[in-house]
């Protein structure tokens, strides 16, 4: 009885610091980020990368979303957005969505099941007019065709059953696009439905958004804008947000040495090191020489050290897993048992690399023989901060490496051409599913297949396990996929990244996903708690800041 009674009240505490915290809520001030490099363009669709996502989902709405003030993301986080409800056919290969019939563009033109159609024509290359990039059509590919049955009633129709195409809809990389739009205009003029317009996009300087005053969600947003400051010089952003010019650092970007000097000159900021679906891996590309040689790539793999990037990067920012975001932050990732009996994966190191060495020396390598390498990597820190302990591991199989640093504008576009021998990479995954991973990343024939990794046999498990609508059963399939993945070294993982984000106590209503780098940023629950910016700033004067 007082155990009930104990959980009655906490429930009740609970709820009463929730209304506490709603009635709270206030209007108004703009939100000021720093921003990590330049945004390829402003088109999500288009892009692979979370430098476009965070500044521009807030512009867009999708038919579903995962809840923002949920961390980890699943199907049991799945809300209405665009869509007012959803429902399946008898064999799960027909979703349809009711539609919201008050919507509006922000050029002022009814959002109808029209944009939907026509969003799905450009996702699966029907559109007259293509998208420049499509980086993610296969997640898509299921989606035999879409149809509308009338204005505000939509029906995706699929070539088989695949329980995970709510969760992809749900991805911050799944907005609805306007028809009445061209893809061109996307990518530096969007037009949305989402709770911020885009006021200026600055190349290289700033991005800056304003509230929408005609957002369907009344009362939201809560703030006037956003202000993203563009910034090449990480201690140059981070001793700004120090100072109190910025409210909130980039998502998951801070280091732990700039950790160290928030908590020092800024102790009052909210600090929070979470997962967020992320690994550090190697491109090694197959198609081409060197690496055309299934030898020489199983060398590299055999002299990867781990545990030794672990205590570069720092253990409580990193963590070893296999093709799948680790448990528990993750839901499909593999167990450390299944995981440590992968070659490579074990602790005998010095066993490995002589292994290693010795292909090596098959194959005509050796300490008078060295192969000369060039190894690409983006200049953003997530990838960099890895590559001087890849550069030290390659030299002890008789490998001189040399590193070129590819900026942001360039780098997608080359590692998607597949102009390098090997790169220095980070995946972050859309959403936390087999579906999404395997298929966006493996499939043959995907865009962001950037090795040329090509298995049918493992692709035909891709589709087994996407159709399996038993949780259990299709767990155990996408295990044994991990292993083959890591088996065939298809996209070698190194570690997986877990990244901090510090935000001033002004800031109310951020939640970082843990499982997902792409989602989260609608940004229509944040608001600025005008006392504590009073607070902050006059702590900031007197210590002279």
């Amino acid at each position: 009885m007082r155990t009930k009674l104990t959980i009655t009240m906490l429930t009740l505490v609970a709820a009463l610091v929730a209304s506490a915290e709603a009635s709270a809520q206030t209007t108004g001030g703009v939100l000021k980020i720093y921003h990590r490099d330049n945004p390829p363009s402003t088109s999500i669709h288009e892009e692979a990368t979370n430098s476009t996502v965070v500044p521009f989902m807030a512009l867009f709405n999708n038919l579903v979303v995962f809840d923002p003030q949920v961390a980890q993301n699943s199907d049991r986080s799945i809300v209405p957005d665009l869509a007012k409800s959803w429902s399946w056919n008898s064999d799960m290969t027909e979703l349809t969505f009711k539609l919201r019939d008050d919507v509006m563009w922000h050029d002022g033109l009814p959002f109808t099941a029209r944009d939907v159609i026509c969003t799905f024509n450009l996702l699966t290359d029907k559109a007259r007019e293509k998208l420049s990039r499509n980086p993610r059509k296969e997640w898509y590919r299921n989606v035999d065709f879409v149809d509308a049955r009338d204005t505000y009633e939509v029906t995706l129709y699929l070539t088989h059953p695949q329980p995970s195409i709510l969760s992809v809809l749900a991805s911050g990389y799944s907005p609805i696009y306007p028809c009445h739009v061209s893809p061109s205009q996307m990518r530096s003029r969007p037009i949305g439905t989402g709770p911020f317009k885009l006021a200026a996009f600055r190349e290289f300087q700033s991005i800056s958004l304003v509230r929408n005053p005609d957002y369907w969600k009344k009362g939201k947003p809560y703030l006037d804008g956003i202000e993203f400051t563009l910034s090449n010089s990480p201690a140059t952003a981070i001793l700004s947000f120090v100072a109190g010019r910025f409210d909130m650092t980039f998502p998951w970007e801070v280091t732990p040495e700039q950790l160290r000097i928030v908590r020092q000159r800024a102790p009052a900021a909210l600090c929070e090191t979470t997962a967020m679906n992320l690994n550090v891996n190697l491109l090694i590309n197959r198609t081409a020489r060197p690496f055309d040689n299934a030898e020489l790539r199983r060398a590299v793999m055999l002299t990867i050290d781990r545990a030794a990037f672990v205590e570069a990067l720092g253990r409580n920012v990193t963590e070893i897993g296999g093709t799948m975001q680790p448990p528990k932050d993750g839901v499909w990732g593999l167990p450390a048992d299944s995981l440590a009996a992968v070659p490579g994966y074990g602790t005998d190191v010095e066993g490995n690399r002589a292994e290693a060495r010795a292909l090596m020396e098959k194959l005509g390598y050796g300490t008078n023989n060295r192969l000369d390498l060039k190894v690409i990597t983006r200049g953003v820190s997530t990838y960099t901060d890895a590559a001087p302990t890849l550069l030290s591991q390659l030299k002890e199989i008789y490998i001189d490496p040399q590193l070129e640093i590819v900026e942001t504008a360039g780098w997608f576009t080359r590692v998607g051409a597949k102009n390098y021998a090997m790169a220095l990479n980070a995946t972050g995954n859309g959403i936390d599913d087999p579906d999404q991973t395997l298929y966006e990343n493996f499939a043959c024939r995907s865009a962001r297949n950037y090795t040329g990794y090509c298995n049918r046999d493992v692709e035909r498990m891709f589709d087994a396990q996407s159709v399996e609508t038993d949780p259990q059963k299709r767990l155990r399939l996408v295990h044994e996929i991990d292993v083959r993945l890591l088996a065939d070294g298809a996209r070698p993982p190194i570690v997986w990244k877990r990244g901090t984000t510090c935000m001033q106590p002004q800031v109310r209503g951020y939640v970082s996903m843990v499982n997902s780098v792409y989602n989260g940023f609608r940004f229509e629950d944040v608001w600025l708690d005008g006392a504590q910016a009073r607070k902050t700033q006059g702590s900031s004067r007197a210590k002279g800041y």
